[in-house]
């Protein structure tokens, strides 16, 4: 049974001083017994004191993109290594915002996740459509060849250290959510296309969050659907109690 995985991207919010207040707060509302596997993606500057304030829990710590290479005149980037030397164990890669405001294709994102495996990184790497495409029915298009194509060359023993975020871009930030029913749809499909990449075992095992306006009251729904491994929650993962009622919904779900 595949162990729900629930992220928190902060994006670029919160100061050192309080992100180490918030995630304070979080430790202290998530408890101690839970289900789902929990991590922290942080702005690049508070890493350093999130993993001193997460240091005795449960809860990991993740970046929220990398350079490919492990040094270089990359001016403004940061490296695999780096964040190894401050406790990254996940990093998110591939997200809509950086395919759209830094033109990230496939290929870099591909680049990107082999770096990220061969430091000993998990990385979450995001897929979605947008809402145009999605009206145009392209939904499965979309996802196919950012699958295939983030994932290309991978072995099925990486495959499994792979965690994937299906985010449709129409609901990321904007309050609106796929139907249930929808996400699993297109989780399921997600999942039969790794299947091809890397065999059913390998399908069986990797996890696909759903990311895209999870909320408290929204989560346990859609945390049931048997292809819905957890989620990355973007605002809600701001505010400690509701990112902790959302941890905790995978529970109930």
């Amino acid at each position: 049974m595949r162990k729900p995985i629930i992220a928190g991207n902060w994006k670029m919010h919160k100061t050192i001083a309080e992100a180490v207040t918030l995630v304070s707060d979080i430790v202290r509302g998530l408890g101690v017994a839970r289900v789902a596997e929990v991590v922290l993606c942080p702005p690049f500057t508070a890493l350093a004191k999130v993993r001193e304030a997460i240091a005795g829990s449960p809860v990991g710590l993740g970046a929220q993109n990398m350079h490919w290479e492990p040094e270089g005149a990359f001016t403004g980037e940061i490296s695999p290594f780096m964040l190894k030397e401050l406790g990254c164990v996940y990093v998110i890669l591939g997200h809509s915002e950086r395919r759209l405001y830094f033109q990230e294709l496939d290929d870099v994102v591909n680049r990107k996740t082999k770096a990220a495996l061969g430091h000993d990184l998990h990385p979450i790497v995001c897929i979605g459509e947008t809402l145009d495409q999605r009206e145009s029915g392209a939904t499965e298009d979309v996802v196919n060849r950012q699958v295939r194509g983030s994932l290309a060359g991978l072995s099925p023993l990486e495959l499994g250290e792979v965690i994937l975020a299906y985010e449709p871009v129409w609901a990321i930030g904007t309050g609106e959510t796929a139907a249930p029913e929808e996400a699993q749809r297109v989780h399921a499909f997600i999942r039969s296309i790794v299947e091809d990449l890397g065999g059913k075992e390998v399908a069986e095992k990797i996890r696909v969050q759903y990311g895209g306006s999870v909320k408290p009251g929204n989560a346990a729904e859609l945390f049931a659907k048997p292809d819905i491994d957890g989620g990355l929650i973007g605002g809600a993962s701001l505010d400690a109690r509701a990112f902790a009622d959302i941890v905790h919904a995978a529970r109930v779900a």
